[in-house]
């Protein structure tokens, strides 16, 4: 029920944020699932194999979930926080903006183990290298960045920012990032069997991985990608997907470079492995949390006329769940990178 300034949420409003933050995990499951299982189907069939292998259940995937989470937003008519895809034309800069942020903490975190005696490097490959990275950016965008941001740290966030604060979506969020995974797979063996594929295995984690380290670097990376999206700039949910991508990348050349034929490797320990990954998620997410910090001080600064002191209450208490009871329900405004 509302107050009579209508400063309070509804009762229950609270609950159906929850619900469609799960819905938006849901979708991402279920997009995940089927689009790896029909690709396969489909490669089958076509029988093809190598790269195009690879980019078929992958662009199902992003086919599968992208168009349903921007129509179920678009249903809603009154929305607050915005998905944060934002213009067209700021896309590049965005992705941009998350990949070199991702790729300099990287460098730098591996680049003092690597001092430290911890990394020992292969010999490079140039070649291989540059088609490694272009054919792995592309199947990880369409089969995990851009969908995984669009249901995640897209619609899931924004709907629990519509009525949370940001600490509390920051951690919902990532909770709901931390079931997908194993949904998927009861999802892709399901449908491997109506189509007649072998079906994956169905667990937690992925095969052979320890579940306590999987599930904090999975916890790590859904929070750096949660300050990737909420840092300034136009279209940050691109900087989330640029920083995924990044991210990906740098693991599957520096820890897997060898399995995965990259052109390039490092031998590592296992536990100077975790130390170096969690460190430079941590350098990544300690940048964009900084650049947030810095833009909001400097809106604070800067008071709009007529709005004195709404810039504070909007950049301090908004993000800690005090903003609705500080800034009066219509004067909201979506945050930049709006749609």
């Amino acid at each position: 029920m509302a107050t009579t300034h209508g400063t309070t949420p509804a009762r229950g409003s609270a609950g159906r944020a929850w619900g469609r933050a799960f819905l938006g995990g849901a979708v991402m499951a279920c997009a995940l699932g089927a689009g790896n299982a029909l690709g396969e189907a489909f490669a089958r069939a076509l029988g093809v194999d190598g790269f195009v292998r690879q980019l078929l259940p992958a662009a199902l995937v992003s086919a599968l979930a992208v168009p349903t989470v921007m129509g179920l937003r678009a249903a809603r008519s009154a929305r607050r926080c915005p998905l944060g895809l934002g213009p067209l034309s700021s896309a590049p800069l965005g992705f941009l903006r998350g990949l070199a942020v991702t790729v300099s903490c990287a460098a730098a975190v591996i680049g003092a183990g690597t001092a430290l005696g911890w990394v020992r490097w292969s010999g490079l490959d140039p070649a291989a290298l540059a088609s490694f990275l272009v054919s792995n950016a592309l199947v990880a965008v369409l089969l995990e960045a851009l969908p995984e941001e669009a249901t995640l740290r897209g619609y899931a966030w924004a709907a629990l920012r519509d009525r949370l604060g940001g600490v509390v979506s920051a951690l919902g969020v990532t909770a709901v990032f931390l079931l997908v995974p194993a949904a998927s797979t009861v999802v892709q063996a399901g449908v491997s069997r109506l189509v007649g594929v072998a079906p994956a295995p169905v667990g937690l984690t992925p095969e052979g991985q320890d579940p306590i380290a999987y599930l904090v670097l999975l916890s790590v990376f859904g929070l750096t990608l949660v300050a990737a999206r909420t840092a300034p700039g136009p279209a940050p949910l691109w900087a989330a997907i640029g920083t995924h991508v990044a991210f990906l990348s740098v693991n599957r050349v520096v820890f897997e470079g060898v399995q995965r034929g990259a052109g390039w490797s490092a031998r590592v320990a296992p536990a100077h492995a975790a130390v170096l990954e969690l460190g430079y998620l941590a350098a990544t997410a300690t940048v964009f949390v900084g650049a947030r910090l810095v833009a909001s001080r400097m809106r604070a600064r800067t008071p709009r006329p007529g709005h004195p002191a709404a810039a504070t209450t909007r950049s301090v208490g908004n993000w800690v769940g005090a903003g609705p009871l500080l800034v009066p329900a219509g004067r909201e405004r979506p945050p930049s990178g709006a749609e």
